[in-house]
């Protein structure tokens, strides 16, 4: 299989490249499984930005997974990509940036920024690193028909003398050894493990791999909804809070906004207005007024410093925070969860003060650099 004629050429917005693989390309992608499968090669499952990045002499492009360049957004990796990766290469990896032991989501978010001057500011202040687990092309020749095990052993071979913020991500063929690092890395920032076929070629956009990850549960209480952007009288996500401690002895306990849960049908988005109506009330006095992350609290408003935040409308509707919700995530960012969260059931039988922090696992701190040795 192979994407382009050799020698083919490819003008993008930083110049020519010349290489057996050619930008853009789509990574291959992973489904979800529940268990671990056996006889694969298993990787740590990196919680960052995917990226194909080409490199042929001094011209470095870095792709998205849809394919957009974010080259400029991550200058100091450009540079580290010309000291470090073979002349002529492309690699399949993640970009991430490490805070203290762990990966930060949250401000890897925030080098996705239009202004230049913040892009170099934050190159210096939370730098990224990228950790590659795939090798599509090397010199003159093209590994997309070649077997994953022949490409990881090329991969470790052509980036063995990458050192930070370069890495090549730790794999194992055992099984037991796999089952370990998805109980161990958790606490560390990843996000459970990927599974390759040893046998398969590289298919770019299908998913051939396959991922395995943390999944919990969580009752949480409803404080409010967004409406639906097609049909704004029916339910967009539902908005969900956790009770945290009482800043101080004698107040009430606060209400922390973590995050929503949205994948609905249609006709339940609608019932569900229907059924929420009861509880619709104003937003002052609500634990959610604006008024309250000024003390402190954490409420959606903080949602609107982010940079997914802008040029969205953040406002949604407040209901008495009367209702629990059961749902099932992966794992927290902080005091949030990291992703959208999956509806499971409604809680009639649960009081919303007992749906505090207490009740969510708390991985076992695990230092990162570990993972990246």
């Amino acid at each position: 299989m192979r994407l382009v004629a050799p020698g083919a050429g490819a003008v993008g917005e930083h110049g020519l490249v010349d290489l057996p693989v050619l930008p853009p390309v789509k990574p291959m992608l992973a489904r979800s499984v529940a268990q671990i499968p056996a006889g694969m090669s298993y990787e740590p499952k990196w919680d960052g930005f995917r990226s194909v990045v080409f490199r042929d002499g001094p011209e470095v492009e870095i792709g998205s997974r849809t394919t957009k360049s974010m080259r400029r957004y991550f200058p100091e990796l450009v540079e580290a990509f010309r000291a470090q990766l073979p002349p002529r290469c492309v690699l399949d990896g993640e970009i991430v940036v490490v805070v203290g032991d762990r990966l930060d989501w949250a401000a890897l978010g925030q080098r996705i920024h239009p202004a230049t001057s913040r892009v170099s500011r934050l190159a210096v202040e939370t730098p990224a690193s990228f950790v590659a687990f795939d090798l599509l092309a090397l010199g003159d020749r093209s590994l997309l028909d070649e077997p994953f095990a022949t490409r990881r052993e090329l991969l470790v071979e052509a980036l063995a003398g990458a050192r930070a913020p370069v890495h090549v991500t730790q794999a194992t063929t055992d099984i037991g050894e796999a089952a370990r690092w998805f109980d161990q890395f958790e606490g560390a920032g990843l996000d459970g493990l990927v599974a390759k076929p040893l046998d398969a070629p590289y298919q770019p956009d299908r998913r051939v791999m396959f991922k395995i990850k943390h999944e919990r549960t969580a009752d949480c209480v409803v404080a409010g909804y967004r409406p639906y952007a097609p049909e704004p009288t029916a339910v967009g996500s539902l908005m969900l809070g956790l009770y945290e401690d009482a800043p101080h002895p004698g107040a009430p306990p606060r209400l922390a906004s973590v995050g929503v849960t949205s994948a609905f049908p249609l006709e339940v988005r609608r019932s569900l207005a229907r059924d929420l109506a009861p509880l619709v009330t104003d937003l002052a006095g609500h634990p959610w007024a604006p008024e309250r992350a000024a003390d402190g609290a954490r409420t959606p408003w903080e949602a609107g410093e982010s940079r997914w935040g802008r040029g969205k409308d953040l406002s949604f509707v407040p209901l008495r925070p009367e209702l629990v919700v059961e749902v099932r995530y992966d794992h927290l960012e902080g005091p949030r969860f990291r992703h959208t969260t999956q509806f499971v059931r409604f809680r009639p039988d649960r009081e919303p003060t007992s749906c505090t922090f207490a009740q969510l696992d708390e991985p076992v701190r695990y230092d990162l650099a570990d993972v990246l040795r």
